[in-house]
């Protein structure tokens, strides 16, 4: 759930941090105190595009970030994401920060738990996140994708939906191999007699992991035989052998110091520092006469490993490679051969395609029927539902639009059609012609598909356009009951709205220096007794009023 929403310097707002609460949440105040400034906030911090006239005025930049607590249900879902984006986790998976600065430029940036994000990536995350449903908002129910996936999961074929998915990609791959085989004809023949020739090759060459590396140090090592053990021999004698060896003389200063370390008690660590200097130096010499006992600087050696290089060298100038990948080279080779052998046989392609087109048939058409019925089901709680919130004869009808072919998502498009009254032909979600109508027809799949629902924070913007008296009730309960499974954040003209939240914020706005700033306060009982007192009667509450909004808040 959305837990804070930070503000600096966005339009009218200076600085705000909104601490937000589970359950069904009101935003109420008069029009312009800039309650739609708080859903443009976090529609941008949610990946929509920027303006630097949303800065404040006489600022150089506006910041706006979202802290959302992940459900126990989603951080394994959200941590493989985190992971496989490369971003880092917030308290353990158990947090999502997500951060949008707008430059005055009207250059923005994006981060997700402080790293740097593209706003595709920020838009993925707040899609699982929050959905907008509203008169001018995007909504998430308008896009296809959106409408079979929550088909799917209020009817758990989730499972099943999965199943499709992959038949489907493996007789894609199967369809593809046959189609080039019998595409390729002679083509195919010489790049296999190719592959055969230059297997044959690397075969004989036989390059091993990590070998080149390794043979480019042995052949270090035996060029230079003369060199290392000249160089050894001259450390050996400077160390321990010469007259004025570094151990004599060390020996010599480390007597000394340690008679005269018993005179003063200070001197002790110099001279423990000297004799273990000594014992090093030992240690070494001991050492470059084992290395010097142990070299093997065979000439004929040194010839086979030039050899050998040369033969690697050659190979990968040939095959234009690097030495090191010559074993992968000759592993793709050996792939690519026996995948192009496998090819060739087009009956045996063909008869893989015929099985595989019978299994991902059968399988989609066990989803067509169990998504047929859970179409017919959710429409017609819809549509009890729709008749409550003043679309009286309204209904709505989930089709199943036949694919020609099929697809990964199964034999047909999932397309969610409304009527708004008796009468009216029912007509694509995305072409209702009222904002209103499709708010509250989103506000009635939400609460019928809720335990469903993939998405843990709906905000409602004005559902309440257009309707009143007891329809406004039944909005309230409906948004109420929706809050007890999701976070719910609603802006409501509308009293019997807002006397059904469980919290209730108050946007206002005052003057401060000459400019406009908008504030946000939560509202406590008495508070919010003035506050539906307003919403009932205007600019001037009176005694009535206030006995009516306490009746309203009491019922709930």
């Amino acid at each position: 759930m959305l837990q804070t929403l930070s503000l600096r310097d966005f339009v009218i707002v200076d600085q705000l941090e909104l601490d937000l609460s589970s359950g069904f949440t009101v935003l109420t105040g008069e029009t312009g105190a800039g309650k739609s400034i708080l859903l443009d906030a976090l529609s941008l911090v949610l990946g929509e595009r920027a303006d630097s006239s949303q800065i404040r005025e006489g600022c150089n930049r506006a910041e706006i970030s979202a802290l959302f607590r992940i459900d126990p249900q989603q951080i394994d879902h959200f941590n493989q994401w985190l992971d496989g984006q490369g971003f880092p986790f917030e308290d353990e998976g158990q947090s999502l920060l997500l951060k949008r600065t707008v430059e005055a430029n009207g250059r923005s940036r994006a981060f997700i738990n402080g790293s740097v994000a593209t706003l595709a990536q920020l838009r993925e995350a707040g899609d699982q996140l929050v959905d907008i449903h509203g008169q001018h908002a995007h909504q998430l129910l308008l896009k296809g994708g959106a409408q079979r996936e929550l088909l799917d999961r209020h009817a758990n074929h989730m499972d099943l939906v999965a199943e499709v998915s992959q038949l489907f990609k493996t007789l894609n791959e199967s369809r593809r191999r046959l189609e080039q085989a019998e595409n390729a004809g002679q083509d195919i023949e010489r790049e296999r007699e190719r592959l055969e020739w230059q297997l044959e090759e690397l075969s004989e060459l036989s390059p091993q992991e990590g070998e080149w590396t390794t043979i480019q140090s042995e052949h270090a090592r035996l060029a230079n035989g003369a060199k290392i053990i000249s160089g050894c021999q001259e450390a050996i004698d400077a160390l321990s052998e010469a007259d004025n060896s570094v151990e004599s003389t060390l020996s010599k200063v480390s007597a000394n110091m340690g008679a005269l370390a018993e005179h003063d008690y200070a001197l002790s660590d110099i001279s423990q520092a000297l004799e273990s200097a000594q014992i090093q130096i030992d240690e070494a010499v001991h050492s470059l006469n084992r290395y010097l006992q142990k070299l093997d600087l065979d000439p004929a050696r040194l010839s086979e490993v030039e050899e050998r290089m040369q033969a690697l060298h050659g190979a990968a100038r040939k095959y234009r490679t690097e030495a090191d990948d010559l074993p992968k080279l000759l592993l793709d080779t050996t792939e690519r051969l026996d995948a192009l052998t496998a090819s060739q046989n087009i009956e045996a392609l063909r008869e893989k395609v015929k099985q595989e087109e019978s299994v991902y048939l059968k399988q989609a058409k066990q989803l067509s029927q169990k998504r047929n019925k859970a179409a017919l089901d959710l429409g017609k709680q819809v549509t009890t539902a729709m008749q409550d919130l003043s679309m009286a004869g309204g209904q709505l009808e989930i089709a199943l639009l036949p694919l020609s072919e099929g697809g990964a998502q199964g034999l047909e498009q999932i397309e969610f059609l409304v009527a708004g009254h008796a009468g009216s032909t029912p007509r694509s979600l995305a072409k209702v012609a009222s904002g209103g109508e499709l708010a509250r027809i989103s506000l009635a799949i939400s609460v019928i598909t809720s335990k469903a629902s993939f998405t843990p924070t709906l905000i409602f913007d004005e559902v309440d356009a257009g309707i009143g008296g007891a329809v406004a009730e039944t909005v309230g309960k409906l948004l109420r009951q929706l809050g007890e499974s999701h976070q719910i954040l609603c802006v409501t003209h509308l009293p019997q709205v807002a006397a059904q939240g469980n919290h209730h914020l108050r946007v206002s706005k005052s003057q401060a220096d000459d400019k406009t700033l908008s504030q946000v306060m939560p509202l406590g009982r008495s508070e919010r007794v003035e506050e539906v007192a307003r919403m009932l009667g205007g600019a001037t509450i009176t005694d009535t009023t206030r006995r009516h909004a306490r009746e309203l808040l009491e019922q709930n």
